[in-house]
């Protein structure tokens, strides 16, 4: 075993940079050997569609969302479907998450200003996508990097955010200092495969509640597990 309960171990205290970053790779690898297919969950048929999914996927599950947008995306298809749309209207349609008057909103604006100001296509930069309503970086980082193969970030989620916690990745609770962690932890070539490499491990084993250390292939490098 690499690493164990020893607390003279470096990294069972303060780990160093060095020693965090090795640990770091060797997660990365044991997590894609673990999830190889490990993609977004969401289901959609084009940019817009992906974008107003993430939107509504914020505190909902991708399993909710799923369930309505196979309805929804029947009517809604383009820009200018969802730019016409009333968000009252649109709200009800998606009463069933939690939010749905201002995921609504956020949506038919984002669209609006999509058709008006980008030409009726989904930005391609950071900057251009945090002009959107209700779109943050953890959004931008999903809808860029699934949409244009565009990796600016990591996209921080619930799952990626204790995930990154429990294994000593980060300390922070704010989802952009923990993204600057990872950024720091990672090679960016790897930042796009990690989110869903998380994500996957999140919903498998490293739940909330219940987690499965003892089937987990990093319980022995993990803080949370050894302690």
């Amino acid at each position: 075993m690499l690493f164990s309960k020893d607390i003279t171990k470096p990294w069972a205290r303060s780990e160093a940079p060095e020693s965090k970053r090795a640990r770091a790779q060797i997660i990365l690898k044991r997590l894609k050997k673990k999830y190889p297919n490990a993609k977004i969950a969401l289901k959609y048929s084009n940019n817009i569609q992906l974008l107003a999914a993430v939107i509504m996927s914020a505190q909902a599950t991708d399993k909710k969302v799923n369930e309505i947008t196979a309805i929804l995306f029947k009517k809604y298809r383009t820009v200018d479907d969802f730019a016409a749309a009333d968000p009252r209207k649109l709200a009800e349609e998606i009463k069933a998450i939690g939010f749905y008057r201002q995921k609504a909103l956020s949506i038919v604006t984002s669209a609006r200003l999509i058709r008006d100001e980008f030409g009726g296509r989904v930005p391609k930069t950071m900057a251009e996508m945090l002009k959107l309503r209700g779109v943050a970086r953890k959004t931008a980082n999903i809808v860029l990097g699934n949409a244009h193969g565009v990796v600016d970030g990591i996209a921080v989620d619930t799952h990626v955010r204790r995930l990154s916690q429990r294994l000593g990745f980060s300390v922070n609770d704010d989802p952009v200092k923990i993204e600057r962690d990872l950024m720091k932890l990672f090679p960016k070539k790897e930042w796009f495969k990690l989110t869903y490499s998380l994500i996957d491990h999140g919903r498998a084993i490293c739940a909330a509640r219940g987690r499965k250390c003892s089937v987990c292939p990093l319980k022995d490098i993990c803080p949370a597990s050894l302690a």
